[in-house]
């Protein structure tokens, strides 16, 4: 089992607390901890008795390079791979294990949920989890078993993606050019936190989908995944576009202003709650879907691809 972390020490906490509580015996599995770079806290995972290997680097180089490294200092044949704010539900290796018993050479995806105790917490305006209840499309390594032999063969993760965010997906891709295949596991349950971000969090956060249009250029084949025929990353982007346009033309008519409705009203619809809460929320949601759009029309720029 692999996990990079930077800067969480209560997340590695919990993790190593849950799969304390795996029924695959502990003798059967091992943890590999790779901290990539933190300020706080990870110099204490070396004494930590439920850790296998922990490897150190003195600087972050990103979630693919810490990966790469936890899973090439493991053993095992099979590596699982999960994340600092995800709690592996006891179930979680066992089921993975026989996953890929049934299907040796295939990358099996565990299913994700949002913390059940935090689940309320979804109800934010800026709050974020992962939720994965069948196969694909993007294969996010929170929950996800990888043969040893087929990493060795595609050479890992690409350590030019320098951020999370399409890594884990470019990784799965490439797999099923080379013939791999995959096979779902819903009882490899894995529980991931819900974060709450503020604006300013939010629109640092948006940096990182940068690199999807890359994924796009690369895999073509993921536009598929994509509402508007594989342009838009979020629907919310294709009407928040609208919306600009409306603003822009409102200053000849003001009848352009009903273009903005659809980008209003796209989370809570058309009645009274609805609207006023909208009208509430508009003004910590507009500048997260703008970062995320200024974002990704850049990146479109520079690889001459649109993914908006």
């Amino acid at each position: 089992m692999v996990v990079a972390t930077r800067d969480r020490p209560d997340g590695v906490s919990a993790l190593l607390s849950a799969l304390g509580r795996q029924t695959l015996g502990r003798e059967l599995f091992e943890v590999v901890v790779v901290d990539d770079g933190s300020l706080d806290g990870a110099a204490a995972l070396g004494s930590d008795a439920r850790v296998d290997r922990v490897l150190h680097h003195e600087r972050s180089h990103g979630p693919a390079t810490a990966r790469n490294a936890g899973w090439r200092a493991a053993s095992a044949r099979l590596v699982a791979f999960t994340d600092d704010d995800c709690r592996p539900e006891p179930g979680w290796l066992s089921a993975g294990l026989a996953a890929h018993r049934a299907a040796p050479g295939a990358l099996v995806q565990g299913r994700t949920r949002p913390e059940p105790e935090q689940e309320h917490r979804l109800d934010h305006p800026r709050a974020r989890s992962i939720r994965v209840d069948r196969l694909g499309p993007f294969f996010e390594t929170c929950n996800v078993f990888y043969p040893r032999d087929l990493l060795e063969r595609l050479g890992g993760f690409d350590e030019t993606i320098p951020t999370a965010g399409s890594e884990d997906t470019d990784l799965a891709l490439r797999a099923f050019e080379q013939g791999a295949g995959a096979v779902f596991a819903p009882e490899a349950l894995v529980s991931h936190a819900v974060h709450e971000f503020s604006v300013v969090g939010a629109v640092r956060f948006a940096v990182r989908w940068r690199t999807l249009v890359r994924l796009v250029k690369r895999h073509p084949r993921l536009r598929s995944a994509f509402p508007w025929h594989g342009r838009v990353w979020r629907e919310t982007h294709a009407r928040l576009i609208l919306a600009i346009a409306g603003l822009a033309l409102a200053r000849r008519d003001r009848a352009f202003l009903i273009w903005c409705a659809p980008y209003v009203t796209y989370r809570y619809g058309w009645s009274v709650r609805g609207l006023l809460r909208s009208a509430r929320e508009l003004p910590g949601v507009a500048p997260v879907d703008a970062a995320e759009l200024a974002v990704l029309t850049a990146a479109s720029l520079r690889h001459r691809r649109m993914l908006l």
